[in-house]
């Protein structure tokens, strides 16, 4: 017992010097979800315009925090007097990221694109509007519509509309380049992204040397590496039930601002009661949105009426059309013919403010009468039901994109409201110049919403940012994603120092080799050890196996419900839009072919291309085995360091104070669930000691020691449960084996029990654990997606499980596949150690 806790002591000490200590001119941003590509042109997923919008990539003009438009790339623009002519200057002496100089003819390319036949842009519909774009000088930009339209300049503030080089256009999902203030630096992917200062930048520039996001979707690892100064802000923090603890931490400073956001409860209004405007009506007003806010958000959140942004000039307060009122609700469906209430489904998608709201508003909807069936989906699934065939009756989303309230003019979209009326006034908007006018039509345009109760309008999404408290310059809330960090800074001064590095996309590349030649000279030592036979019968097995499980997981994927073209498309994308990304995807060929075609290039080494991040899966592969293999052997060996001498202790001494001290230790060890002991290893080493950092991978390339301690933790979190059960097989294996005749005769003989344990016992009883250990090594590998997530480690399980969520087959197969290989590949070589410690296990086969 004393070597074990002096070994766990070492491993701990070891990690202490292995905590980055961050620079005060580099700031280290954490976010939940990961883009799927770094294109903002390419689909409307917000985490893309998290990262790139305003740091690597710029538009035309800029949204003020207000809603209105200011100067950016273009430094004037004038407006013709019938609203269809817009003449752009530009600025001088712009260059991209790559030294290519910025003209008109950037500007043309960049617009026409976006509206090209095949775009996968998810504005291409609206952007259209464009007739003819030309470029008049080199600084000089005419922009023609087809007709009128007020919102013009609103949608070339998004990110969809940012200029972009035609050079560097083809690679942007995976090295960006623009006209921002910082440059793409690299993507270690289900980790991190990087940027560096952009030293030729046309502004002011950036007071950071780097810029690096992480990506944390667990709340309780959020909260961990905000305690722990792993990360120095965290904008939209996914634990709003800690902001408490948060706030009184005078490390630490709270952000909390608006979004444009508007969460709802979404009604499918195309048949049954909820076409019925009463029951809509009833709906909202038996929904208490303060009570929702309260106690699904924390009370953090603003009461909507409408979908507006409450920070809006043109916001109208409707809260009060529908006051919370129970029986007025019950009056409204008696009127409408349910005296005796409805049933209705609720289809809740995964992140936490839609489950935590959907329990709260079921409850609340049956006090009125109405019979809440509450069914969580994944978001795949919500996309395929609810966005996709519209088979729901009730859904709560955060339509989070600014300038929105265009959606409800769109035929065919998934809640299916059909309104001329509505359609009329967003044409009139269209058509208005004139701001009091515009005002007018905005306030007209949020009381017909809100008079139709189109959907339970519940409340504005707020922001809950978490940062250093030495950090400034940096909240600035536009209608935009995507924060203001060219002018962020710490208080204690930034450095001036080149921006270093980049970042290695291809770490780990030396692994899959390793592994291949190892084989290939264990399979030749076992042909020797064991003979031709008996090696071909069973690796015929082997990959007999392999064949089976290829056929089985190509079907089971492809079964699965869910667009992947969608979930990357976004809400607001256009079916144009995604039947584009269909064809680029190659989704549109027949199952048949698509085995086919991933059987051949399985045999090949060619695992296809992902479809969410846009890379070679098998380069996505490669990374992530570089964090699961070593932290799966680390926590083999750990568990074989602990668990084999405590088995070997309790034979040695059965039914003796320590047998019994160490079978209870293995029970409990057993019965502890490992990322509880994750979660408890994060609370005592990083936040409270802050001896170790709370999780991260900083990349072999970053050095092996560094990498070795980022692992040392969740390998022991891993590891213990594993050696309780190694120590407990370990153990009944040796008292069994003690109990054989031959070691009966070896005692009578006068051999001591300590040899015939040693000499006799140990070698027999290995069989099993040899078994046990078989299995560990894949459980380890793919089982460590919770600890993944723990401690954000850019591992396997957590790319399975991204890649499930997002709907990535080709991944998801991949992985799987691999995963499989891996468990056959582990029993085989058990099977080749347990027939070279035991002959008569290959004599059926050899003889």
């Amino acid at each position: 017992m004393k070597q074990i806790a002096r070994a766990l002591l070492a491993l701990l000490l070891l990690m202490g010097p292995f905590q980055a200590v961050s620079a005060r001119d580099r700031l280290t941003v954490a976010l939940q979800l990961e883009p799927p590509n770094l294109d903002p042109t390419s689909g409307a997923a917000v985490a893309v315009d998290e990262i790139v919008y305003a740091t690597i990539f710029e538009g035309l003009v800029r949204a003020r925090t207000d809603g209105s438009m200011v100067p950016l790339l273009a430094t004037r623009w004038t407006v013709s007097a019938d609203g269809l002519t817009y003449i752009f200057t530009l600025r001088p002496n712009v260059r991209f990221q790559d030294g290519r100089p910025m003209t008109s003819a950037d500007v043309v390319f960049s617009l026409r694109r976006a509206i090209a036949p095949g775009s996968s842009n998810a504005q291409a519909q609206a952007l259209s509007v464009m007739s003819d774009i030309r470029a008049l000088d080199p600084l000089t930009v005419r922009i023609t519509l087809g007709h009128a339209d007020s919102g013009f300049l609103a949608l070339l503030s998004l990110g969809d509309s940012v200029i972009v080089s035609p050079r560097s256009a083809g690679a942007l999902a995976t090295a960006p380049v623009g006209t921002g203030p910082f440059g793409f630096a690299g993507w270690r992917r289900g980790d991190a992204v990087r940027l560096v200062r952009n030293p030729h930048y046309w502004g002011t520039s950036a007071r950071l040397a780097e810029v690096t996001f992480r990506f944390i979707a667990d709340p309780t690892a959020a909260y961990a590496a905000v305690k722990a100064h792993d990360v120095d802000i965290f904008p939209d923090f996914p634990a709003p039930e800690t902001l408490a603890q948060l706030r009184a931490d005078p490390s630490l400073k709270l952000a909390i601002g608006p979004t444009e956001g508007e969460v709802i409860l979404a009604l499918n209004q195309r048949s049954g009661p909820l076409a019925n405007l009463l029951v809509r009506r009833a709906i909202s007003m038996a929904i208490d949105r303060r009570a929702i806010i309260d106690g699904a958000m924390f009370g953090y959140g603003v009461p909507i009426g409408s979908h507006f942004p409450p920070q809006s000039l043109d916001y109208v307060d409707l809260t009060g059309r529908y006051p919370h009122d129970v029986a007025a609700a019950r009056a409204l469906l008696a009127r409408a013919g349910y005296a005796d209430g409805i049933a209705l489904t609720l289809k809740l998608p995964p992140p936490s403010y839609a489950r935590r709201s959907g329990e709260i508003v079921a409850a609340q909807l049956r006090a009125a009468g109405i019979r809440v069936t509450i069914q969580n989906l994944e978001w795949a699934q919500w996309l395929d039901q609810v966005f996709g065939r519209h088979q729901f009756d009730m859904t709560i989303v955060n339509h989070a994109e600014p300038f929105d309230y265009d959606i409800y003019g769109r035929t065919g979209y998934y809640f299916g409201y059909e309104s001329p009326a509505y359609r009329a006034l967003l044409e009139a908007l269209k058509r208005t110049e004139d701001p009091a006018g515009r005002h007018r039509l905005f306030g007209d345009i949020q009381r017909k919403l809100a008079d139709d109760a189109v959907n339970g309008f519940l409340f504005e999404f707020p922001r809950l940012g978490v940062q250093d408290a030495t950090l400034g310059d940096i909240w600035v809330n536009t209608p935009n994603q995507g924060l203001d960090y060219a002018t962020a800074h710490f208080g204690d001064g930034a450095a001036d120092g080149p921006a270093g590095g980049g970042v290695s996309r291809h770490g780990g590349r030396a692994w899959p080799f390793l592994v291949a030649v190892l084989a290939i000279v264990l399979l030749v030592a076992a042909g020797r050890a064991f003979g031709l036979r008996y090696l071909a019968a069973r690796f015929g097995i082997f990959v007999g196996t392999l064949l089976a499980a290829t056929l089985i997981i190509f079907v089971l994927v492809q079964i699965v419900p869910g667009d992947p073209a969608a979930f990357m498309m976004g809400l607001n994308a256009s079916p144009q839009a995604i039947a584009a990304l269909h064809a680029d995807l190659g989704l549109d060929g027949s199952a048949m072919t698509r085995y086919l075609r991933w059987v051949t290039g399985l045999l090949q080494g060619n695992f296809g291309i992902s479809y969410t991040y846009r890379v070679p899966v098998a380069e996505l592969l490669a990374d992530r085995l570089a964090v699961s293999l070593p932290l799966a052997l680390l926590a083999t060996g750990l568990s074989i360091l602990f668990g084999i001498p405590a088995g070997y202790a309790g034979a040695r001494r059965t039914g003796r104070a320590l047998d019994t001290a160490l079978t209870w230790i293995a029970r409990l060890g057993i019965a502890v669930p490992s990322f509880w002991l994750a979660i408890l290893l994060v609370l005592v080493f990083s936040v409270t000691l802050r001896w170790v950092a709370a999780g991260g991978f900083p990349g072999w390339d970053g050095g092996f020691w560094p990498a070795l301690g980022a692992l040392v933790l969740p390998a022991i979190a891993l590891a213990l449960p594993q050696a309780a059960i190694l120590a407990r097989v370990m153990r009944e294996a040796l008292i069994g084996t003690m109990n054989e005749d031959y070691v009966r005769t070896a005692r009578a003989k006068g051999l001591s029990r300590d040899a015939a344990l040693r000499r006799h016992a140990l070698p027999n009883a290995l069989g099993p654990v040899l078994t046990v250990l078989g299995l560990q090594v894949p459980f380890l590998l793919a089982g460590s997606a919770i600890i993944e997530n723990v401690f954000f480690l850019p591992g396997l399980g957590r790319l399975v499980l991204q890649a499930i969520a997002q709907r990535d087959l080709i991944v998801v197969q991949a992985v799987v596949m691999l995963l499989v290989a891996i468990t056959v590949a582990a029993s085989f070589m058990v099977d080749m150690i347990r027939a070279w410690l035991d002959p008569r296990l290959r004599d059926g086969i050899s003889a």
